[in-house]
C-alpha cells in the first residue's frame, strides 16, 4: 500500500508507484523524471513549501500540489 508523496517524511527513500493527476500533470512530472518504478529521496520536507526531491542523481522541487497527484512506497 502506498502514500502520497506530500505525506512522506524527510531523509527516507520511496519508490514511485503511480501518479494519480491528469495528462498535464503526468506529462510535466515524466518530462522531470518521475515515472512509476523512479526511486526518490526526500532531501527537504518544510511547512507549507515545496518538497525537494533526488531522483535520479538530480534535485527537484515539487509543488505540494503535484507532490499529491504522486503515489510512492517506502523502500
Amino acid at each position: 500500500m502506498g502514500k502520497r508523496l506530500s505525506e512522506s517524511a524527510q531523509g527516507k527513500s520511496y519508490s514511485v508507484i503511480n501518479i494519480a493527476g491528469g495528462r498535464g500533470a503526468v506529462r510535466k512530472l515524466n518530462n522531470m523524471g518521475i515515472v512509476p518504478g523512479t526511486d526518490i529521496t526526500v532531501v527537504q520536507l518544510s511547512g507549507s513549501g515545496p518538497i525537494v526531491i533526488e531522483a535520479r542523481g538530480t534535485r527537484l522541487a515539487i509543488g505540494r500540489g503535484m507532490a499529491e497527484k504522486v503515489l510512492v512506497k517506502e523502500k
